[in-house]
């Protein structure tokens, strides 16, 4: 993939947080901390689930996709974010710049659109569990991940041919931590009104089906644990999606609060608060939200400690 751009501008700077010296290391220690949380909890999850056989069904599957892109996402922004807090060499290239927003919007939408399959696949499980093993086959769900990794990683290609065609201003300082497409956007001095067209109709076609499919799919699956009449199967069957939900709710909440809204209306302020939460906030909780609310999980967890120790 090539990219045009005018010939003076070769790199960007990032702002990133602040410039004063002082909350530069506590900033760098405080991500860093984050970001091997990520690592850590993400990859131990990941680990759990390939280790223990009885975890080998559909929903630790999609889970196991899920922590590979946490990983990704985190990897994508904050290493590169660190070194520049941590040396205040705090340019990027244009190329680089383009990169990363492509693979930031790719991550994010493969996500959202697992997170998706996951609620589909949660509702087959609690509303249809005596077909749950026919209707959401290994094969059913390799297809959705397929089609999540597939439509998440095309998707972005119309957004980075677009924005390596815009001219940007004098000014190319990014102010934010990383390369978004709204800090861009707002740099520019061409006319960005297809680039935010382009963003209202994959929003319109691919999120806010995505968005339906997930809302729809709970008010089903809460129906039909209401209907459940023991406490004790209404509780078993809330606490194998809560995860999940909880999930969705941090991801969709923070995307909404950024990206359903104008170019004009772009606040760098709130940017940077609203974007730490699905860059390090969110990827870091899900581990943790899945181990201790699943009992599964908790179990194959001490099953793995078991083995580590015996060894």
């Amino acid at each position: 993939m090539t990219f045009e751009r005018q010939p003076n501008l070769t790199r960007f700077t990032i702002q990133t947080f602040t410039d004063a010296p002082e909350l530069q290391i506590p900033i760098f220690l405080i991500f860093l901390l984050g970001y091997l949380i990520i690592i850590l909890g993400n990859l131990t999850i990941f680990v759990v689930i390939v280790s223990e056989a009885s975890l080998h069904t559909p929903m630790y599957l999609f889970l196991m996709k899920l922590s590979l892109l946490d990983i990704s996402c985190a990897s994508n922004i904050l290493p590169n974010m660190l070194h520049m807090l941590l040396t205040q060499h705090k340019t990027i290239s244009f190329v680089g710049c383009i990169t990363q927003v492509y693979f930031f919007i790719s991550l994010t939408f493969t996500e959202l659109l697992l997170l998706g399959a996951m609620a589909y696949d949660r509702y087959l499980a609690i509303c249809h569990p005596l077909h749950y093993f026919m209707l959401m086959s290994f094969r059913h769900c390799a297809l959705l991940i397929m089609a999540a990794f597939t439509i998440g990683f095309i998707d972005p290609v119309g957004h980075v041919v677009l924005i390596s065609k815009l001219y940007f201003c004098a000014s190319h300082l990014i102010d934010h931590f990383f390369c978004d497409v709204s800090p861009l956007l707002k740099l520019s001095c061409s006319d960005t009104s297809h680039v935010e067209m382009l963003t209202f109709v994959e929003g319109t076609f691919i999120v806010f089906p995505d968005f339906l499919l997930t809302l729809i799919s709970y008010i089903f699956i809460i129906a039909t644990i209401l209907k459940i009449k023991s406490a004790e199967g209404r509780q078993k069957a809330f606490s194998t999606c809560t995860s999940h939900l909880t999930c969705v709710i941090m991801f969709y909440g923070t995307i909404m609060c950024l990206y359903m809204r104008p170019t004009s209306s772009y606040s760098p302020k709130q940017d940077k608060f609203f974007a730490p939460l699905y860059v390090v906030l969110v990827p870091m909780l899900n581990p943790v939200i899945y181990s201790l609310k699943n009992q599964d999980v908790k179990g194959a967890l001490k099953k793995l400690k078991n083995k580590i120790i015996c060894k």
